[in-house]
C-alpha cells in the first residue's frame, strides 16, 4: 500500500456567502462553529482537512452526527465543491475537471454506496446492478455478464431475477455493493452502508466487505459513526469533530495513543486484546542478557495481547520479543497487565 490514489490537502467547506472571510479569520484565530455562525452567518462543515488514501487501503472516517465526515467524503467525487484546498484522485486535480471529465471519472473510477441504497423497486436485482453500465450504453449481453459476475462476488448468485422487495436488508445492501463494483472502479466511497442493519448481519457484511476489498485490491473511504466498525475493518482511521480531523492513525495507534480527551472517551470502551501488539507494550532490552532467559518463550512483535496472555500463563519468565529474528524487547507479567489496562 504505497501508491496514493486519493489526496486531500487543506480542504475547507464553509456554507454561506462569506466563506472566504470565515476561512481567513479562522486561520488567524481559531473560530468555533458557533463563533463563525454568530460573526459571519456561515457554517463550517470541514476545516483544513488533509489526508491520503493508499491503493488497497480501507481508510475509515469516523465521527458523530454533524462532525463533517459525510461532507468531507463527498468532496472526493465533487458532489460538493470545496471552499478552499485541493483534491486529487488518481493523480488528477478533481477541481479542474470539466463536466464531461467529472462524469467520466464518477462512472469509471469511483463507486459509491450509501446507507439507503435506493434500489429501483420495479427492476430485478440484475437490472439494478447493471444500471450504471446501461447509462454508459454498454451492450446488454455484456452488462448482464458483468452484473452476474458482480453478484457472484457478494454471494448473490441465484438471486439475479428477484425484485429488491424479495430480499432481506442485508442482501439489498450487497446488491448496492455489487452495483458499485460492476463498473470495476479504482475507489469505493462507502457512506455508513451497514448502519441500518441488525448487529449480526452487520458483522457478517463487514467481514465479507473487508475480504472483498482485499481480494480485489480496491481503495476505500468508509464513513461510519461506530468506532467498533472502524477498528474492525479499517487499516487507518480519521476521527472528526466539528469539521476537524482530530487524529489519524491505525486502530492500534488510536486506541493506545489517543490525541486528546475527545478521542480518549471514544476508545475507553474498546477491547485492547486483539488490537495491541507485543512491540507496542514491550520494554527495551537495555542491558538485559537474554542468555539468562534461554527457556523463556520468544514471541513475534506482531502478536496481540490475547495471544500473549495465553503464552504467559504457563511461565514466570518474561516473554522475549523478536522482530525479523532479532531479540528486541521484554514483556514481564507487570508489563502485560499494564498493556491490558491501557497504562493505568
Amino acid at each position: 500500500m504505497s501508491e496514493t490514489v486519493v489526496e486531500l490537502s487543506n480542504v475547507w467547506k464553509v456554507f454561506g456567502d462569506r466563506a472566504d472571510e470565515t476561512i481567513a479569520e479562522t486561520i488567524q484565530r481559531p473560530l468555533s462553529k458557533q463563533e463563525a455562525l454568530d460573526e459571519f452567518g456561515t457554517v463550517i462543515g470541514v476545516r483544513d482537512a488533509s489526508f491520503d488514501v493508499k491503493r488497497g487501503e480501507i481508510f475509515c472516517i469516523m465521527g458523530l452526527s454533524g462532525s463533517g465526515k459525510s461532507t468531507l467524503v463527498r468532496h472526493v467525487n465533487r458532489l460538493i465543491e470545496p471552499s478552499a484546498g485541493s483534491i486529487r484522485v488518481l493523480g488528477q486535480d478533481v477541481s479542474a475537471m470539466n463536466k464531461t471529465e467529472l462524469r467520466e471519472m464518477r462512472a469509471r473510477d469511483i463507486g459509491m454506496v450509501f446507507q439507503h441504497m435506493a434500489l429501483m423497486p420495479h427492476r430485478s436485482v440484475r437490472e439494478n446492478v447493471a444500471y450504471p453500465l446501461e447509462i454508459r450504453k454498454i451492450p446488454k449481453s455484456k452488462r448482464w455478464a458483468i452484473s452476474d459476475y458482480a453478484l457472484g462476488l457478494v454471494d448473490l448468485t441465484g438471486y439475479e431475477d428477484r425484485l429488491p422487495r424479495e430480499l432481506s436488508g442485508g442482501m439489498q445492501q450487497r446488491v448496492g455493493i455489487a452495483r458499485a463494483l460492476a463498473s470495476d472502479p479504482e475507489i469505493l466511497l462507502m457512506d455508513e452502508p451497514f448502519s441500518a442493519l441488525d448487529p449480526l448481519i452487520r458483522l457478517q457484511l463487514q467481514d465479507q466487505f473487508k475480504a472483498l476489498v482485499r481480494d480485489l485490491n480496491k481503495s476505500t473511504l468508509f464513513i461510519t459513526h461506530d468506532l467498533d466498525e472502524a477498528i474492525r475493518i479499517g487499516h487507518r482511521i480519521a476521527i472528526m469533530k466539528d469539521g476537524v480531523i482530530v487524529q489519524i492513525g491505525t486502530p492500534e495507534e488510536i486506541v493506545t495513543q489517543p490525541a486528546d480527551d475527545y478521542v480518549r472517551e471514544f476508545v475507553q470502551g474498546i477491547s485492547r486484546l486483539k488490537l495491541v501488539r507485543a512491540h507496542t507494550i514491550m520494554e527495551p532490552l537495555g542491558g538485559a542478557n537474554t542468555k539468562d532467559l534461554a527457556n523463556a518463550v520468544r514471541v513475534d512483535g506482531q502478536k496481540d495481547l490475547d495471544f500473549l496472555i495465553d503464552i504467559s500463563i504457563g511461565s514466570e519468565d518474561p516473554l522475549v520479543v523478536t522482530e525479523n529474528g532479532k531479540e528486541v524487547g521484554l514483556i514481564s507479567k507487570t508489563t502485560l497487565l499494564r498493556g491490558i489496562q491501557g497504562g493505568k
